[in-house]
């Protein structure tokens, strides 16, 4: 008998997850455009790679279920696993088409000229503490922009600086908003909050607040949400369009299965590492921030949505500790990790307890920069939140959400080994 690919409306998923149901694979294009699906089935580490490794994109994991976007294609790869699919609804596509912008009901989400705006404006607001920097350009010419924010912004002053990058996939908005939401924190509450103040005249503050706006725009140009995650990047020899941003760094690139080599894939990592302009323009900007052979930047966080996660390297393997990574960088980024979750609700853990990825942000950042460094997963926790499309109105509350979270990370930006309490053995 043939397996059949289903349809379940919204309500009913959580049945479909409980009780085994049967599916059938697709014939389609390649080309066709990804959906999104629920799993039933898979409860580990090790099932979640296997499923990661047919090139789909894993969104949200449950306790023995997952939610992915997959091209038809791959959604065969996953079915002839053994799995079993559940085509979900296209619930944020709701909007007017046309519109090039969000989706009425979302207008309080910024598109990059306003982002754009907000940026210019905070640095025109407060020259003194902040300053706009165009590090460089992605694909099709939009600006990769870095804001410093710091109580002497003129000068590269000899202090801790910590990053934070936003936007890498295209269609988790809400990391626009995060960024928007640091830069008045930090700007307007600079001579008003002693903590704020102090932290930012000892600190040095880079806020990247889109590396990835040919993919945003794209996500929201007809005025509906597409679901899409990679950049825009077209990749010779084939119709299919965008790098995965996030498998592109160049460490351990393409190493352990934990990308696709195929250009059709949610996961398809590039043709070779920083081959994405935009991943090339962060990099260099990163690594131009070593000074007299010191990385200048201590701790990092790159923000995503969603599942509420906290994550820490490495991705490209199961263990803890291996090259590059001692038990004191582990327990370090282990325990800066709980504390940072104990704020928010987030739940901490490394990356690869999820799944094994490779050519991340996250294990470049410690493999070859030693930069302690996060994914920060935020809301909603699952699909039923609104998965990657929340609405507008939980904006303000799940940024600020994350404010002391960042506190934690500014506090312990000037010697990490500190929270683990090796602090003299490390910082001197």
């Amino acid at each position: 008998m043939q397996r059949r690919r289903l349809f379940i409306p919204a309500a009913l998923i959580p049945l479909f997850l409980s009780t085994a149901m049967t599916a059938a694979p697709a014939s389609a294009s390649d080309e066709t455009p990804p959906q999104r699906y629920a799993v039933a089935g898979a409860s580990t580490p090790q099932e979640r790679t296997e499923i990661a490794r047919t090139g789909v994109a894993i969104d949200e994991v449950g306790e023995q279920s997952l939610v992915i976007t997959a091209t038809p294609a791959e959604a065969d790869r996953v079915d002839a696993l053994g799995y079993d699919l559940v085509e979900l609804p296209d619930a944020g596509a709701s909007g007017a088409p046309g519109l090039q912008d969000f989706p009425p009901s979302d207008s309080d989400f910024h598109n990059f000229d306003e982002l754009t705006e907000v940026v210019d404006t905070t640095v025109a607001d407060h020259p003194d503490i902040a300053k706009k920097y165009v590090i460089g350009s992605s694909y099709r010419g939009r600006d990769i922009m870095a804001v410093k924010i710091s109580g002497n912004v003129e000068t590269d002053e000899d202090e801790p600086e910590v990053l934070f990058t936003h936007s890498q996939h295209a269609r988790e908005h809400l990391t626009v908003e995060m960024a928007v939401y640091l830069l008045g924190l930090f700007t307007d509450e600079y001579g008003r909050d002693r903590e704020i103040t102090d932290y930012l005249n000892s600190r040095e503050i880079w806020i990247l607040p889109n590396l990835n706006p040919d993919g945003s725009e794209y996500d929201i140009v007809t005025g509906s949400y597409r679901h899409w995650r990679k950049n825009r990047q077209p990749n010779p020899r084939t119709s299919a369009v965008g790098t995965d941003m996030n498998r592109n760094w160049d460490y351990n690139w393409g190493c352990c299965g934990g990308s696709s080599g195929w250009p059709g894939s949610q996961t398809y990592r590039g043709a070779s590492p920083e081959s994405a302009p935009e991943v090339r323009a962060v990099a260099d900007f990163v690594r131009g921030r070593i000074v007299n052979g010191e990385q200048q930047i201590t701790v990092a966080i790159d923000w995503h949505t969603y599942s509420e996660l906290i994550l820490w390297p490495y991705g490209y393997t199961y263990d803890e500790t291996g090259p590059g990574m001692t038990p004191d960088d582990y327990n370090t980024h282990a325990e800066l990790g709980r504390l940072m979750a104990r704020t928010n609700g987030y739940t901490p853990e490394q990356s690869s307890d999820l799944y094994i990825t490779d050519g991340t942000i996250n294990d470049w950042l410690w493999g070859e920069q030693r930069i302690f460094n996060y994914t920060f997963e935020m809301y909603p926790s699952s699909q039923s939140g609104g998965g990657f499309y929340p609405p507008d109105e939980v904006i303000p509350r799940e940024t600020t959400r994350n404010r002391e979270a960042v506190m934690h990370l500014l506090d312990y930006a000037d010697c990490p080994q500190r929270v683990i309490g090796k602090e003299a053995e490390y910082c001197g």
